[in-house]
């Protein structure tokens, strides 16, 4: 596996069935550990993924400053909102290349959070899943005879906790701590045969298996002041210092025999290669730092509309285990824009005039260079929050549509069209009791 040429990709499309497991499909998640998913909420999403605003309903998993704020007040000051929240996501991709094109559906868990307040403090904590390793690929030669299928699966998780504080009405600051972890599997098979190209009985296959963990931090700072008595100023900043993750890996070669009826493959003998004396069964990962700053103007429970730029020093990553000669990392950045609408949030007479309609748009330089050619990203995004169930409850929905890659340099350009949703609770834990 030491080069893979998405060149070949002319015949690779063998990822048409659904995949509850990966939230991904695409060939790029080969590379590194993954399509890196998005770290935020469906009504993040369908702002163009923009968190630079904070309310006292919904949940913001990219800013640890947002776990506490005078914004999570409610009831005249009686008591402060504990949210809750959890995320479903569905993605429809066409794969094409300049002369081949087939479709992929998967269906995926996209975060669970709970943000608890605590006096001027507040605490947060969830799972959001970081990466996804989704593929089933295969090249052939001339002759139109397979020459090698490469499939992946797996990714990378993360645990968070984290803490703010609100140093006054208008500044919060803000920590996490988030725990990696998941496993990365890519297998190898290659074909073989005889003059006559016939299949030889046996075919050679590889597969290589990553064990990931690490630990990295989050920081934030959100301001939200006046602009005059009806306008509101947001802004919002957050670094993640570079890490490394720990890599525990294994490398096994085998002969198999393929069912030709159905494709299961039965390995004959097996042989774990000795990693460790090439200093290759343990290995660093360094995965990049990030910076994004936000600003956004709006009126309290109406409109608001922000943008936000997001960089990650993408270019320090590296793997050992795999190197791939056509492919290499470079830094990566999101431009995103977007903002909501809310026609009237204390209507009685109209079910409408209470929903939160939002829209928003991002353009991302992925960090991902193949064949010379940068991988980049561009998606618009629609979305509503409607009331529901109880006090402050409602549901969220997101549509997104998109496109990543090229069918330039012989690559491969995805059209995608991604479904979220997600059920934001929320309650009052703390109430200061008036009456004994």
């Amino acid at each position: 596996m030491k080069k893979i040429y998405i060149i070949l990709i002319a015949a690779f499309f063998v990822c048409s069935s659904s995949n509850s497991q990966n939230s991904t499909s695409s060939p790029y998640s080969f590379y590194g550990i993954g399509s890196l998913n998005f770290k935020g909420t469906a009504e993040n999403r369908a702002m163009g993924r923009i968190s630079v605003y904070n309310d006292s309903i919904h949940m913001n998993f990219r800013n640890p400053a947002s776990y506490t704020g005078k914004n999570m007040f409610s009831f005249n000051n009686e008591g402060r909102l504990v949210k809750f929240t959890v995320g479903l996501g569905h993605s429809e991709t066409d794969l094409s290349t300049s002369n081949n094109s087939s479709e992929a559906t998967n269906t995926s868990f996209d975060y669970l959070g709970l943000n608890i307040p605590m006096g001027k403090f507040g605490m947060g904590f969830g799972l959001i899943p970081h990466s996804s390793v989704g593929y089933k690929l295969q090249s052939s030669n001339q002759e139109d005879l397979i020459q090698y299928k490469y499939s992946g699966s797996g990714g990378l998780n993360k645990a968070f906790l984290g803490f703010a504080y609100q140093i006054n009405d208008n500044i919060s600051i803000g920590f996490d701590s988030r725990y990696n972890f998941g496993n990365i599997e890519n297998i190898a098979l290659e074909f073989l045969y005889d003059e006559d190209s016939e299949p030889l009985d046996y075919q050679a296959r590889e597969v290589n298996r990553s064990d990931l963990s690490g630990l990295n931090f989050n920081f934030g700072l959100i301001y939200k002041g006046k602009i005059s008595t009806s306008l509101d100023l947001h802004s919002s900043f957050y670094y993640s210092p570079e890490y490394n993750l720990s890599s525990r890996n294994n490398r096994v070669f085998a002969s198999v025999v393929i069912n030709s009826n159905s494709g299961l493959e039965f390995p004959i003998n097996e042989i774990t290669v000795d990693l460790e004396s090439v200093g290759l069964a343990k290995t660093d990962l360094t995965m990049p730092s990030k910076t994004n700053i936000g600003l956004g103007v709006g009126r309290e429970k109406k409109w608001f509309i922000g943008a936000e730029y997001t960089f990650l020093s993408s270019s320090v990553f590296s793997n050992d285990l795999i190197n791939i000669d056509n492919s290499s990392f470079e830094d990566s950045s999101i431009i995103s824009i977007g903002g909501f609408y809310i026609p009237d949030y204390s209507s009685f007479s109209s079910f409408f005039k209470r929903l939160v309609y939002r829209a928003g748009l991002y353009s991302e330089k992925t960090g991902l260079n193949i064949n010379g050619q940068s991988i980049n990203e561009f998606g618009i995004s629609f979305g509503l929050g409607v009331p529901s169930g109880g006090l402050f409850s409602n549901i969220n929905t997101t549509v997104e549509l998109g496109k990543r890659g090229t069918t330039d340099a012989n690559l491969v350009e995805e059209n995608f069209v991604n479904f979220q949703i997600s059920l934001s609770l929320n309650d009052r834990w703390f109430i200061k009791r008036k009456y004994n």
